[in-house]
């Protein structure tokens, strides 16, 4: 079997994807508007297996459909699978980026206190004690302005407590935190040294999980959405993009 044709099949199809989603994610290819199969496959310069192959997955995630008579329809926003971590990435590298970064800290506003909440109840002893190292990592990187570090170390913080929740949904949830973690940090809308009360209030979450006090968990990850919301605050007034 020919591997290399295999990876370059595989290499084409996600380089296509990936123009194809972040076109229909940003606008430039409008709801309504129909997708001929034969320009899509002299644009690429891809065989029709990988366009038809693209056109799946596309479909899977609810941005475009197949009708009769009528050929590949690009689909209205409100359709679109919007936990979908390709969607939120392609959203993300849009003109709409500050709305999908407030429509996700709308969510995780209502999620992450609640998860933490349980966390006081369902965490095992050792896991509480992890999440009070990761804490004082977090402190170490966002003290010496180590970006890369930080985020893994943020990423890793809220996934633990999504599932130290015990409830599988939020569980889920921590693909999308990691996309938007991931995304802030790629467009340059964190700070470049996270805030101090930033820093304290991951301590004080983790803290309060280790002591099972799930009020205490609750208000300090409540203030830490309220605090990512302050800041991306300042970078919805700078900008003209349509927020709401």
């Amino acid at each position: 079997m020919d591997h290399s044709s295999s990876g370059g099949e595989t290499g084409l199809h996600a380089r296509v994807l990936d123009e194809l989603g972040t076109a229909v994610c940003g606008g430039e290819l409008a709801a309504g508007s129909v997708l001929n199969i034969d320009e899509l496959v002299e644009r690429y310069a891809v065989s029709r297996s990988v366009i038809r192959e693209v056109l799946r997955v596309l479909a899977s995630m609810g941005l475009i459909e197949t009708r009769r008579r009528v050929g590949v329809l690009i689909r209205p926003a409100e359709a679109w699978n919007v936990f979908d971590p390709q969607v939120i990435r392609w959203r993300l590298a849009s003109a709409g980026r500050m709305a999908q970064l407030r429509s996700i800290t709308e969510l995780r506003t209502a999620v992450e206190p609640h998860a933490a909440w349980l966390a006081a109840v369902r965490i095992s002893p050792d896991d509480a004690s992890d999440l009070v190292g990761i804490a004082a990592k977090m402190w170490a990187a966002g003290q010496a302005g180590d970006e890369d570090r930080f985020l893994r170390l943020d990423i890793e913080f809220h996934r633990r407590i999504l599932a130290a929740s015990g409830n599988e949904m939020f569980g889920k949830l921590r693909e999308l935190v990691a996309e938007v973690l991931t995304g802030r940090h790629h467009y340059h809308l964190m700070p470049h040294h996270p805030d101090q009360q930033a820093l304290q209030l991951h301590a004080d979450v983790a803290s309060a999980l280790q002591r099972r006090d799930g009020d205490a968990a609750r208000r300090a990850m409540v203030q830490i959405m309220e605090q990512a919301f302050d800041e991306m605050k300042s970078l919805w007034e700078q900008t003209t993009e349509p927020v709401g």
